[in-house]
């Protein structure tokens, strides 16, 4: 919609919305932390590590799924429309997971009670960076005539990102981004009861994973199905994910001893 901050060409709508949403994200997670009585400095760099290794999981993932694209233009890997564009969120939420983990024992943080304080920032900053994925354009629907679809009419959109103009799309960047704040919410009154450690997290990946699910038949995917079956790549991450989650919460169901709500 909103491509680029008034008429600053050099300053794009989508960047300020995702350093926004990391500041965002960082801010909760440090401040649930405290509330939960972990180490904050520690925290803080846990959140930065995951941050630098979400960019490169995203990228990864990117070129991954449009391997194909890439192998037979190699030299688009490192051009600018590839180096600009924002990846996949699942592969920079499972080299945050991997990078976090490795950091959370090397520091000494107990892995589940400090993924459980970041679960709510992250859906909090997922949500304000998929408002900037609106503004570019990226990450756009399927053509639809329903009441609220979305007519993208900005060439600046169209040469950044390839958005189609004036044709009527599901807004699944809005989707997305009112389920992340919808999960946000659950989550943040979630933390605040008795839980064992581990339970937010694993709500995390179940919400958003079947959220995820869902958007992605409204999606546009130029790549096409994986396998040529009836699902994508995000949708079978979405499916692996889920069980995670919900394996956790049906094993600590019976016998996991509550962890108190540390509040102050």
């Amino acid at each position: 919609m909103y491509p680029e901050i008034g008429h600053l060409s050099f300053l794009h709508t989508y960047g300020v919305l995702v350093a926004l949403a990391f500041l965002a994200g960082l801010w909760m997670a440090t401040r649930l932390a405290k509330r939960n009585g972990l180490n904050t400095e520690a925290v803080t760099n846990l959140g930065i590590y995951c941050a630098l290794a979400a960019i490169v999981g995203a990228k990864l993932m990117m070129l991954l799924v449009d391997i194909g694209y890439y192998t037979a233009h190699p030299g688009e890997i490192l051009s600018l429309p590839t180096l600009q564009a924002g990846g996949v969120f699942y592969g920079g939420l499972i080299a945050a997971l991997a990078v976090g983990v490795w950091y959370m024992r090397r520091s000494g943080l107990p892995v589940l009670r400090t993924a459980d304080v970041f679960a709510p920032g992250v859906a909090l900053g997922h949500g304000i960076g998929r408002l900037g994925c609106f503004s570019a354009g990226c990450c756009w629907g399927v053509e639809s005539h329903l009441p609220w679809s979305v007519t993208f009419t900005n060439p600046v959109a169209n040469q950044l990102v390839g958005v189609p103009l004036g044709i009527p799309l599901h807004p699944t960047q809005l989707y997305e981004s009112f389920a992340e704040f919808l999960i946000f919410a659950i989550l943040y009154w979630r933390i605040g009861k008795p839980h064992s450690a581990g339970a937010i997290i694993s709500t995390y990946l179940m919400l958003y994973c079947a959220a995820r699910f869902v958007v992605e038949f409204f999606r546009f995917h130029e790549q096409g199905n994986l396998w040529g079956g009836p699902l994508d790549t995000s949708q079978w991450i979405s499916i692996a994910l889920f069980l995670v989650g919900a394996s956790y919460l049906v094993a600590t169901r019976h016998g996991a001893v509550p962890q108190p709500a540390h509040t102050r």
